[in-house]
């Protein structure tokens, strides 16, 4: 680890925005699943089952959970070192005037990843650490019938009102950090040209609003119709 954190910041930037796309892939196929706890089509709760306990009982989607966790760590650990690295590079700060250079979300990037750090946490003690036994799930309305019953422990968690806004609260702010990591993961990895980074914007612009809508539609529709 130590030889890692004296990485170049250019080095470490590539690690970054590859371990942040894989990331953001990850997110588009959590939504997928997760939006069939929704009422959207007749048999939901059984494909949401379904699908559950394929991502908890296959082999491959096991070997995929190490690079998962590999790419949440790689992801924190280069960002919260090169925000020292910025920090240190210019111990005077610049006039706030200076900050129109920068764009409104990558001001506020390391404020934002902590508090998205602090949302996957909660989530993983209320999901993942349920299903590794080290935590006890989320007790409500419904009995939750074993560490995978992960649809009940959903009605339970969403079924609080001050969880669910909490959730919407930190899903937005995880909206606002999408918005600006996407674009910086491709320009990070020399991928921005008059050509195709006009796209790679309207992407990440659109990935960012509907990605945190998908997630933000489950906990409002139990405070508005549950």
């Amino acid at each position: 680890m130590s030889k890692f954190l004296h990485y170049s910041p250019l080095t470490k930037k590539y690690i970054m925005s590859i371990a942040g796309l894989f990331l953001i892939i990850f997110l588009l196929v959590h939504l997928t699943i997760n939006i069939f706890i929704l009422p959207i089509t007749e048999g939901h709760e059984e494909i949401f089952r379904k699908a559950v306990n394929f991502m908890t009982t296959n082999l491959l989607i096991k070997i995929m959970e190490i690079f998962l966790f590999a790419a949440f760590l790689i992801h924190i650990v280069n960002g919260v070192t090169l925000q020292i690295q910025n920090w240190l590079a210019r111990p005077v700060r610049y006039k706030i005037e200076g900050w129109s250079h920068t764009s409104f979300f990558s001001k506020f990037m390391i404020h934002t990843g902590i508090i998205v750090l602090i949302f996957l946490i909660i989530h993983f003690m209320n999901f993942y650490f349920v299903k590794l036994g080290l935590t006890n799930p989320p007790q409500g309305i419904v009995p939750v019938a074993n560490n995978h019953d992960f649809y009940n422990m959903v009605i339970n968690l969403f079924s609080n009102p001050t969880y669910s806004v909490l959730y919407i609260i930190l899903i937005l702010l995880l909206g606002f950090h999408l918005n600006h990591a996407f674009q910086a993961a491709f320009q990070s990895l020399g991928l921005n040209h008059s050509k195709y980074t006009p796209a790679i914007k309207f992407i990440g612009n659109l990935y960012s609003i509907l990605i945190p809508l998908g997630f933000i539609m489950i906990p409002l529709y139990f405070i508005l119709f549950a």
